[in-house]
């Protein structure tokens, strides 16, 4: 067996296997955390929480390995942290996560977009128009709206803090019930 092949194969064993240890640590720890608002696919770089997503494991795991690095695998020291926040989070106990948040799978107006959402308190919401005009293109309520459909780290960066208006919920990658749980845990209740 060639030293590529070898190789080939570590990458594989990093990847599907969970009891995997190689020589080093990966790039990116991938796995899944499941909760009260269903199943979230989790990727974590060295500069923070890149995906915390409600799309399909194999769609982030190829976003992640385009867009952040293709050396990924699991790595409960940099997956366990992020998961007891969002488990403090989901109980309530938890107002704001302390994990740092790569938007590096985000592009650059989105980046704008959900960084201006890291500044929305717990329990508040606000409007795409209120956010369109915070980052200064007051008519650009379909491409904010576009942004935060694209969140890369649902519930750590609080997209579902977002509603079209006082009546009308608007909205969200997890679907309408889990923004409605979100909004719950932190005491605020659907719009009418």
């Amino acid at each position: 067996m060639s030293s590529g092949s070898s190789g080939d194969l570590d990458a594989l064993l990093r990847v599907t296997s969970p009891t995997y240890v190689g020589d080093r640590h990966p790039d990116v720890a991938f796995g899944v955390h499941e909760g009260p608002v269903g199943r979230l696919i989790l990727a974590v770089s060295g500069r923070g929480v890149a995906a915390c997503s409600y799309e399909d494991e194999n769609v982030v795991f190829e976003r992640v390995a385009r867009g952040v690095s293709s050396f990924i695998g699991p790595d409960p020291r940099r997956l366990d942290p992020v998961r007891r926040e969002l488990d403090a989070y989901f109980s309530g106990r938890l107002r704001a996560f302390t994990t740092a948040v790569d938007l590096q799978l985000a592009t650059p107006f989105a980046r704008t977009v959900l960084q201006m959402m890291l500044a929305v308190p717990y329990g508040t919401v606000t409007t795409y128009r209120e956010i369109a005009g915070r980052i200064g293109r007051p008519r650009a309520l379909r491409a904010v709206g576009n942004a935060l459909g694209a969140n890369p780290v649902c519930v750590i960066v609080p997209c579902h803090r977002v509603v079209e208006s006082e009546d009308v919920l608007g909205g969200y990658a997890g679907g309408t019930t889990a923004k409605e749980r979100l909004l719950r845990i932190e005491g605020r209740h659907r719009p009418r």
